[in-house]
């Protein structure tokens, strides 16, 4: 025997957490499978050293989600500007604000308080079941749908099953859905960090050799770093007492934050980039690290699969108003039209602009950084760059454009 629903969601971190929340609001029957419920309730220290910089597109989603009132009370912080520096070359972008008709740039939050807060909307959405403890071991089809079948021999059946289960999915794997993509021999060194000179609400990146170093601001004052380095050099880092590291830390910042004082627990994890050749099958679509996976150098991964999440959420919902099937294959080819080609691009761009600043010729260094000068003073260009790294384009869901889908 099973238990029916409509719609299945594998992972409940931030990317399946706001798809559950979206189509609960829509009155969706909705399971929630995860290993493990996350915490709602922490001490205030230590912060999480794995944290987000959520676009203004990403706060409208999780507004019209409620969750961003859960996620101001346990803690976000702005940045105001956003300063882009080449180490080799001497370039410099700077993005402001006061440039814009927003307050903000966007906000550093950690992820826990992003999933955190769409849990608590997810208490109050009668149509929506959380099941945890719950591992997929197995997923086939049935008439009109699919089965997940769970390692304790728990059966859930749906129209639609949402893999938004993590970059190694199992749900794609159990699906026969390919991925294309490799390995950058680099690791992203994340940790906080207290520092002498104030971060200024400025969200401040300089590429060096080995890849970009990036500061991103906390509203105690303290910065989180996600450092781009090698994969020896990262794994070296991480074995350092912390004076070691933070004498390294401070030559590789070249005085920007004076002297840094002190580091808390750090952890590295590899770079890679993939995309999975289908984000559809029969009965399925993938969102988040399950269809994609880019390098972190402008902070778009979990932007981007906030965005898939409004997306999906958007075409399911569409489809049971009109009453039709909410695992149609016209309804799961417009969701894949929709978001591969816009992550596509983004993952390139990113993919690029990491090639780039690892060329070390001083011909193109100097090139590069007069490249940087040109966009800084083309105020048309540059603000175009701006919004997109804002999020605000053409074709977002409705939710990413601060209005309801349900």
């Amino acid at each position: 025997m099973s238990e029916r629903f409509e719609v299945i969601v594998a992972g409940g971190g931030m990317v399946g957490a706001a798809v559950a929340c979206a189509l609960g609001h829509g009155g969706v029957r909705v399971a929630l499978l995860d290993k493990t419920a996350p915490l709602r309730e922490w001490p205030p220290e230590p912060i999480d050293i794995r944290v987000s910089a959520l676009t203004r597109a990403s706060q409208r989603i999780l507004e019209r989600l409620e969750a961003w009132p859960g996620m101001v009370r346990r803690g976000v912080s702005p940045y105001r500007e956003m300063r882009v520096f080449d180490a080799r070359g001497g370039g410099e972008l700077h993005f402001d604000c006061a440039d814009t008709e927003y307050g903000e740039l966007g906000y550093i939050v950690e992820n826990r308080v992003t999933v955190a807060a769409l849990w608590d909307v997810l208490d109050t959405l009668d149509s929506v079941t959380r099941i945890t403890p719950a591992s997929v071991s197995g997923i086939e089809a049935e008439p009109g749908g699919v089965r997940l079948r769970l390692d304790d021999g728990r059966i859930f059946a749906a129209d639609l099953a949402v893999g938004a289960d993590g970059h190694d999915s199992l749900l794609r794997k159990l699906a026969g859905i390919g991925v294309t993509g490799w390995d950058y021999g680099q690791h992203g060194l994340v940790a906080t960090v207290t520092t002498e000179l104030s971060h200024r609400a400025t969200a401040w990146q300089r590429f060096l050799d080995e890849g970009p170093l990036a500061f991103l601001p906390l509203a105690n004052g303290r910065c989180s770093i996600v450092w781009t380095l090698r994969s020896d050099t990262a794994k070296a880092y991480l074995a350092l007492a912390d004076a070691d590291f933070l004498a390294a830390l401070e030559q590789a910042s070249d005085g920007l934050f004076g002297r840094m004082l002190a580091v808390g627990p750090r952890a590295a994890f590899p770079l890679r980039f993939q995309y999975a050749n289908s984000y559809t099958a029969d009965h399925l679509a993938l969102a988040g690290d399950a269809a994609h996976v880019m390098h972190p150098l402008a902070g778009q991964g979990a932007n981007a699969g906030l965005l898939d999440a409004a997306a999906i959420a958007e075409v399911i919902l569409e489809a049971k108003r009109g009453q039709r099937s909410l695992a149609g294959r016209s309804l799961l080819r417009r969701y894949e039209r929709w978001r591969k080609g816009d992550n596509l691009i983004m993952m390139g761009s990113m993919d690029a602009l990491n090639k780039v600043f690892g060329i070390r010729a001083s011909g193109l260094s100097e090139l590069r950084s007069a490249g940087m000068g040109w966009v800084d003073r083309a105020g048309l260009l540059k603000n175009y760059f701006n919004r997109y790294a804002m999020g605000l384009r053409d074709d977002l869901p409705s939710l990413a454009e601060g209005k309801d889908c349900w």
